[in-house]
């Protein structure tokens, strides 16, 4: 979420704005001047907007400076005239500029009318702008979700462990008190509690956890300050574990503090038992982190090892849209390195029969 900076449109521009709404302007730039949002360029209509797009658009894009551009569709909603509303922010743009622009955005909109606007674009090179960018940001949105490898991937693993799951339960034994490993649950110990009750209040950024088989308890194993780059590090090579990481980073120009679930199991380098008992108190103890301590978790993530926590895969993980973005309309990825295959966690209810 951006931060408000007090900045707000002049009257002129607000005059502008209500002029613009009726349909006799087709694109409009907004600019910040001595702490104002004001006008800086505008154009009336003259064709259809998809063939007046990059004629009337691209101009506009200054090489350092950002902007906010305000692009009128030809289809209407019950308000008027759809818009395209579009930041700028180039990535030669000084540091402080970009955040100022950034954290202003929200007032843009609210000072045009969010209700009028249709859609919103973010860029910092010119082919994220252009007519092109466009038709590939509105493909982007509207198409489902592709089944990623790592996901056919986290299918076949499902299908491998059910033939594991009766010898897995028959080690349990019938009068354990847990009957099943579905929504198996065992109980946060106080100091476990205590640490995600900190790291929820943003006193801490991470806190690792394990399974106590014999007490039948998930322990604190410990809370260091971490940074993206440490993450690798903080990953067994011979147990399995759960991680929560404050993930701080910035994401299409705003600042972000997101909190990140990481089931790290090493394969097959673990008992059959150990990795079913992970598997299967997973959904339980996110249910408590998010129900019980109000934690807002943005992305559940299973890796086999720490090489996978990159800061681009991390960021690729939080942001898939981006991802997905990218992916489909950049160069053609690459073969495979020595980095791990990883699954995703799709959803706590749907991680619930793991076993």
């Amino acid at each position: 979420m951006s931060h408000q900076t007090g900045i707000c449109a002049t009257e002129e521009l607000k005059d502008f704005f209500a002029k613009a709404r009726n349909g006799s302007i087709r694109v409009i730039k907004v600019i910040i001047r001595d702490e104002q949002l004001v006008l800086d360029g505008f154009r009336e209509p003259s064709g259809a907007w998809d063939k007046e797009y990059d004629t009337f658009v691209m101009p506009l894009l200054g090489k350092e400076e950002p902007c906010y551009i305000l692009y009128r569709l030809d289809t209407q909603n019950a308000q008027g005239y759809e818009w395209l509303f579009i930041s700028w922010s180039p990535d030669n743009s000084p540091i402080r500029l970009k955040m100022l622009y950034a954290a202003t955005r929200a007032t843009v909109k609210k000072e045009f009318g969010g209700g009028h606007i249709k859609d919103e674009m973010f860029g910092t090179l010119q082919e994220d702008i252009d007519f092109s960018g466009y038709q590939k940001h509105v493909t982007s949105c509207s198409a489902p979700a592709p089944l990623t490898a790592a996901e056919q991937e986290l299918q076949q693993i499902k299908i491998d462990e059910e033939s594991s799951s009766m010898m897995v339960k028959t080690e349990i034994s019938v009068e354990s008190k847990h009957q099943t490993l579905q929504g198996l649950a065992f109980p946060l110990q106080d100091k476990a509690k205590q640490a995600i009750q900190l790291l929820k209040q943003g006193k801490i950024n991470y806190v690792q956890l394990k399974l106590d088989m014999d007490k039948e308890l998930i322990d604190l194993v410990h809370t260091h300050p971490t940074e993206v780059a440490d993450l690798p590090q903080r990953i067994p090579t011979d147990s399995g574990r759960y991680h929560f990481f404050l993930y701080k980073h910035s994401h299409e120009g705003d600042y972000l503090e997101s909190v990140v679930f990481i089931y790290s199991m090493p394969g097959y380098k673990c008992s059959i038992k150990e990795r079913m008992l992970y598997s299967s108190c997973k959904s339980r103890l996110l249910d408590e982190t998010e129900q019980n301590f109000g934690l807002e978790i943005a992305k559940k993530i299973e890796i086999d090892n720490g090489e996978e926590l990159t800061a681009d895969f991390l960021y690729e993980e939080v942001h898939p849209k981006q991802h997905a973005f990218k992916q489909a309309f950049a160069k053609p990825k690459g073969p495979g390195g020595k980095r791990g295959a990883r699954r995703l966690i799709k959803g706590a209810d749907e991680n619930g029969d793991d076993s």
